[in-house]
């Protein structure tokens, strides 16, 4: 796909006329994926998907395109060619953008991950016999993902990187749940086997009888999954500089008022894993780690160069939603394996689900409990607890009342598929908390 992607945009950059840019990007996938659903192969394929899109520039105004390639490459410059036009058309119609990014040349590049992965003849005899016994639905997903960048100024990159992931659910009889996800770039058939006892093993905990919590304010401790799901909170109306400058950041008091999280807390991005590409959508490399909130203190935004210019600040080539990409929670030191004894009496929270602000400048978080969350008592896990609704502030179980954060950080990857598998995922520990509240 990549001498096509090339071929393709020097024949789109050969047909520019003068005064026009154009930024190209590609993304696409070599997939197998496999549907289960109560532990039964329902659905299997292959899958060779790709996109092209185009982005115009004409007198600081622009419009964009996209089209899906159909592997032919002289169709697929015929559709280039038309599509280009199209735009040409399109463009003069519009008004001018007075924050216009033009495209640049700050050097190419090229990254290939390669991992090892499941042969496609082989994943179900690999998959099949650990879920034997359990209600498991599920999708597996394995193949190389793709994506590429090229402008008018001259600049390229390339990047592809091999992944896997079994995004799954074990169900009880009386349909409680327990959600787990096995991923990663190297499969290695004894972890996975390892991964899965531990979610059945949740999900004969969560075939006794609920016990019900009142509302109020327990000690409480969040595996990196639901961890994850706050942390993805900060994508929203958080680490964005834009957010911050328009005044609808959770963030905002740590840049106006210096209000601090709790020095157990430091939040950065990382591309190093490998996972996702420095490049955003203008081709503009972000820096290969940039440090968000450090011990406790703001440190940086993510800031987009069209911000840049309307703020009058400096850009960190932050994709232009100003979101998370490559977001790694530190770990800390308390012990994994001893959470449960630690926690003492209180909450373990797997999951969390349904999550939004509902009180943004609060840095107020309300979501639901879900899937395997259960009650502890002296160390010991009682019973599964029914799904209840917390609403608490990131001030407060991020500051305060942050007691520890594991030592093992964990790879919660993006499983999502609506136009293809999502590159990347959040890299984070699990937190024990000294209080945390449930509202109803």
């Amino acid at each position: 796909m990549k001498s096509q992607f090339n071929q393709l945009s020097e024949n789109l950059l050969n047909s520019l006329h003068q005064g026009e840019h154009l930024k190209i990007g590609v993304s696409g996938e070599s997939s197998q994926f496999i549907r289960f659903s109560q532990s039964k192969v329902r659905q299997s394929g292959l899958v060779e998907d790709a996109a092209i899109n185009i982005t115009l520039i004409k007198d600081d105004q622009t419009c964009s395109g996209s089209f899906t390639l159909t592997g032919d490459i002289a169709n697929d410059e015929s559709l280039a060619v038309s599509e280009l036009n199209r735009l040409r058309e399109e463009v003069d119609t519009l008004p001018k953008d007075p924050f216009i990014v033009l495209p640049e040349n700050s050097g190419s590049s090229n990254e290939t991950h390669e991992g090892v992965l499941l042969p496609a003849e082989k994943a179900v005899e690999s998959l099949c016999p650990a879920m034997d016994g359990v209600d498991l639905a599920g999708i597996w997903a394995s193949g190389r993902i793709y994506a590429g960048n090229a402008n008018s100024a001259g600049q390229k990159h390339w990047f592809e990187t091999d992944t896997f992931s079994l995004d799954y659910s074990l169900i009880t009889s009386d349909e409680k749940m327990v959600k787990g996800t096995y991923a990663g770039s190297h499969w290695n058939q004894s972890d996975y086997e390892k991964n899965m006892a531990k979610s059945i093993a949740k999900l004969r905990m969560m075939e006794k009888s609920a016990k019900k919590i009142e509302p109020g304010k327990y000690r409480t401790y969040i595996a990196p999954a639901g961890v994850a799901d706050i942390v993805g909170m900060f994508s929203w109306g958080g680490v964005s500089e834009a957010s911050i400058q328009q005044g609808d950041s959770a963030l905002c008091k740590m840049r106006e008022n210096d209000m601090k999280l709790s020095d157990c807390f430091s939040l950065k991005e990382d591309f190093g894993s490998g996972l996702v590409p420095r490049f955003n959508c203008n081709g503009e490399l972000a820096p290969q780690q940039l440090d968000l909130i450090l011990n406790g203190s703001l440190k940086n935004t993510l800031v987009s160069s069209r911000s840049a210019k309307e703020y009058g600040v400096t850009s960190n080539f932050a994709g232009e939603d100003e979101g998370l990409r490559a977001p790694v929670l530190n770990p800390g030191e308390l012990d994994e394996d001893a959470v449960v004894s630690k926690l003492g009496t209180g909450l373990y929270l797997s999951n969390l689900h349904y999550l939004n602000w509902s009180d943004r400048p609060g840095g107020r978080i309300t979501g639901m409990t879900r899937y395997a969350c259960f009650w502890v008592e002296n160390g010991e896990v009682i019973a599964p607890i029914d799904n209840m609704r917390f609403d608490d502030s990131i001030y407060s179980f991020f500051g305060d009342n942050l007691e520890g954060v594991t030592n093992k950080a964990h790879l919660m990857p993006s499983v999502e598929t609506y136009d293809g598998r999502e590159l990347g995922g959040i890299s984070c520990p699990g937190i024990l908390l000294k209080s945390f509240e449930l509202t109803l």
